[in-house]
């Protein structure tokens, strides 16, 4: 078995035990992205050690070892897998160890169950998982399937002595299991319907809706999941290659709209997934799938045990992760079949690292792709130095030379598909929030120039300026399978479904077009924003308006950087932080109702309270007639950012964006804190303050106070 990138190590048991235990640590070493910690190279030396001596009787079989294998797309790893006698073996060490963890126990079944449920050469055979705690002085008796009926034998527990014996035990209970397919290393990802099954189970439960509540009508999201559905039957019946782009208000349900494309095209009204059929909703936005998939699985996991079902939240979770993914880990999987390195900047498929399948070429993908906020897809030049450095760390996979975009690969990705297939980008307007995003033009580019063949249906409103720089037209006017569609455009605000016309009044804010103070008369009997300089009158309104579970939060732009003063912290990056911020009840701490964590634009995107405070620092000041951009350096002062080349106008349209995306979290009302900053001065006439001096805020707030905000 040749080198693959989906482990570290892999062999036949033979020249495995017949293998210096030095060349085979200096092997793991050598393909590991990055330096390992010495924790892990010890484990990997005991590991060795233990197995060269535990596998001794099978050096006769055809069998066969892996060490560090992933599991594409979920961002796991096993510690060793072994292929013997048609079974497969996943083995996970705690070396030194001489207690039996829970935690451990599920850890090695969750890893079982992943490859029954994710990896399409394992789902019809035997699956073992083996716990081996190095110094336990037990070994399991009893081999049973577990009550699922699924081929997964319950976790067995042993230490290093009993490693032998209890493989053995395994292959007297299990005889006839033939051989596992050689291809097994670089099996295709691919789900099994119960993993979709699940998917439509929770969205049946309206799970979803407890993030997308709305009370308005619905008929805009109808039209286009119906018209969505149309275009991939068309592609289907046709043989084509299709993409769509969906424009929408802020607010509008766009996540709604793919996470309900994915279950439809799915099940096509029938009780069970329609073969080679499915479709995936990819996101770049961490916090947002964090969120989503915890919802989801807490949702499902609820709902089981209230039918007596035993079960564990890590299934729903993994349940779950099927279904709503992380575009870097897609982006990765595919990566880990491509020619490396990428010669005459041609891409194609290594054969060594891909199984060639029946319709869909090597492409190991899903017919519909649908790519959430996909005008946030990285540029050429940003994957490509990502690629080059090995990821952010450099511990990832190094693709030096990389010749395309993150849109033109995700592109080049489906149409490795033979057959047909279908994209669905949903686009924010306005929306980009980090450097390095392409915006949609280059989707439109990578259309135009490589992917000629793909039909293309687009709402009108993304010849809009705040979409692609409003150069739309001009990108597709001698493109001839261009097809305008109002169907694509969801025009109606979901999240404030007491104002609709929020987005208009904060796109008229934002741009100081003069409209804002008659848009906001219209929408304040239904939707109260209100101003304040007072951080504690801006908590205690919030406290007084949340009801039952509603949920309220302090928001703030991640330039934001004198804050502390009001009392205010930042909510640490990392998915899981904010997880807990939006899920955990009024009893945490740690949840967003605390008031005491602020998130950023980049952990609320995507998602949604009903109340906000959007603390407004220095950052982005108003001062006649315009907006003033800043940025706090060396920890004493704010330096202006001026539009002086192409990458400073960039930060400026991020910062701005920034603004935009917190303006428009909140469903039922918000409360607006321009603080008064500090004018006190010292004895001896110096100001006590000089990072927060009132000429800072007092522009902003009297141009907020100027369009008809209730102050308090």
């Amino acid at each position: 078995m040749g080198k693959s990138s989906r482990c570290l190590y892999s062999n036949d048991i033979r020249s495995f035990l017949e293998t210096d235990e030095k060349a085979v640590f200096g092997t793991l070493c050598d393909n590991y992205h990055g330096d390992a910690l010495t924790t892990t190279r010890d484990a990997w030396i005991g590991e060795i050690t233990i197995l060269q001596k535990a596998l001794m009787p099978w050096i006769e079989s055809d069998g066969c070892i892996i060490f560090e294998y992933d599991i594409p797309r979920l961002g796991k790893r096993i510690d060793v897998v072994l292929l013997l006698n048609g079974i497969v073996f996943c083995l996970e060490f705690k070396v030194g160890e001489t207690k039996i963890l829970e935690g451990d126990v599920d850890q090695v079944l969750d890893y079982a169950l992943d490859l029954k449920n994710f990896h399409k050469y394992s789902y019809d055979r035997v699956i073992v998982p083996i716990l081996i705690a190095t110094k336990y002085n037990k070994t399991s008796k009893l081999i049973q399937s577990s009550i699922y009926d699924d081929r997964v034998v319950n976790p067995l527990l042993c230490g290093e002595d009993g490693i032998t014996d209890l493989i053995r035990e395994v292959l007297l209970h299990f005889p006839d299991e033939g051989h596992v397919d050689n291809n097994w290393i670089i099996s295709p990802y691919a789900p099994t319907p119960t993993i979709i099954e699940a998917a439509k189970t929770l969205y049946e439960n309206h799970s979803v809706e407890d993030i997308t509540r709305h009370e308005a009508d619905k008929v805009t999201t109808d039209r286009t999941i119906a018209y969505i559905l149309d275009v991939i039957h068309k592609s289907k019946e046709n043989g084509e290659k299709s993409i769509c782009f969906v424009t929408g208000v802020p607010g509008a349900g766009k996540t709604l709209v793919g996470l309900d494309i994915a279950v439809k095209q799915t099940y096509q009204g029938s009780d069970k997934p329609v073969e080679d059929e499915g479709a995936v909703y990819l996101s770049g936005n961490g916090p947002l799938v964090a969120v989503l998939n915890e919802a989801l699985a807490k949702d499902n996991y609820a709902k089981c045990r209230e039918r007596g079902e035993t079960k564990k939240l890590s299934d729903s979770r993994r349940e779950v992760g099927k279904f709503i993914q992380i575009i870097h880990r897609y982006r990765d999987n595919m990566l880990n079949k491509i020619k490396n390195p990428v010669e005459n900047g041609i891409l194609e498929i290594d054969p060594e690292k891909a199984v060639r399948m029946k319709d869909d070429g090597y492409g190991e993908v899903e017919h519909v792709a649908i790519f959430d906020e996909a005008q946030r897809s990285w540029t050429h030049k940003r994957l490509a130095d990502y690629l080059k450095r090995g990821g952010t760390y450099g511990n990832k996979l190094k693709v030096p030379n990389f010749p395309m975009s993150e849109a033109s690969f995700l592109i080049w990705s489906l149409d490795q598909r033979e057959d047909w297939a279908t994209i669905v980008c949903l686009v924010g307007g306005g929306q980009e929030i980090n450097t390095g995003e392409a915006g949609i033009s280059e989707w439109i580019k990578s259309l135009n120039e490589i992917f000629t063949h793909w039909k293309i249906y687009i709402s009108p409103q993304l010849t809009e300026a705040e979409y692609a720089e409003g150069k739309v037209n001009e990108l597709l006017a001698d493109n001839k399978n261009v097809t305008y569609s109002e169907s694509l455009h969801l025009g109606v605000s979901l999240r404030s479904y007491r104002a609709e016309k929020l987005s208009a009044f904060v796109h008229s804010l934002l741009s100081i077009d003069g409209n804002a103070a008659s848009i906001y008369s219209e929408i304040r009997e239904n939707y109260h924003i209100l101003l304040t300089r007072d951080m504690e009158k801006a908590r205690r309104w919030l406290h007084t308006k949340v009801r039952g579970t509603e949920r309220t939060g302090v928001l703030i732009t991640k330039e934001s950087a004198r804050y502390k003063p009001l009392g205010i912290h930042v909510l640490q990056s990392g998915d899981e932080n904010a997880v807990h911020w939006f899920l955990e009840d009024k009893t945490d701490t740690r949840a967003s109702n605390y008031l005491e964590d602020a998130a950023t634009e980049i952990q609320v995107q995507g998602l949604e309270l009903d109340y906000t405070c959007l603390l407004w620092d220095a950052d982005m000041r108003y001062n006649n007639g315009k907006w003033e951009f800043y940025r706090f350096s060396g920890n004493t002062k704010w330096s202006e950012l001026t539009p002086t080349s192409e990458s400073r106008q960039e930060q400026i349209k991020y910062m701005l964006n920034a603004y935009r995306v917190l303006l428009t979290r909140a469903r039922a009302g918000m409360i607006i804190c321009v603080p008064e900053g500090n004018g006190n001065k010292t004895a001896s006439g110096f100001y006590e303050d000089s990072t927060r001096l009132p000429e800072y805020y007092d522009g902003t707030y009297e141009y907020l106070k100027s369009l008809g905000l209730e102050e308090i």
